[in-house]
């Protein structure tokens, strides 16, 4: 089954931690922290851009990390996080 982003989500900007640099991030991203990047409507101003960082171009959404709305998104991402920190 195809699964495609939810517009105006943005969980999957805010909830993990991103450990490669990024424009304006030379240090990354830490887990909970909003992207820089992310707009007001929770768009990411870095899509389809070649500065895009590949954790972000590796990220394919599916059911199990995108719930059935954004608040569902979060927390499923947030758990992810936390089970996944070193």
């Amino acid at each position: 089954m195809s699964f495609t982003c939810r517009p105006g989500c943005g969980a999957c900007c805010i909830a993990p931690s991103i450990t490669s640099p990024l424009p304006g991030m030379p240090h990354g991203k830490p887990a909970g922290q909003r992207c820089l990047h992310l707009d007001p409507a929770n768009l990411c101003r870095l899509f389809d851009l070649p500065e895009r960082p590949g954790f972000c171009v590796g990220l394919r959404p599916e059911s199990g990390m995108c719930g059935d709305n954004a608040q569902d998104a979060l927390r499923r991402l947030d758990e992810l996080e936390a089970a996944t920190r070193p």
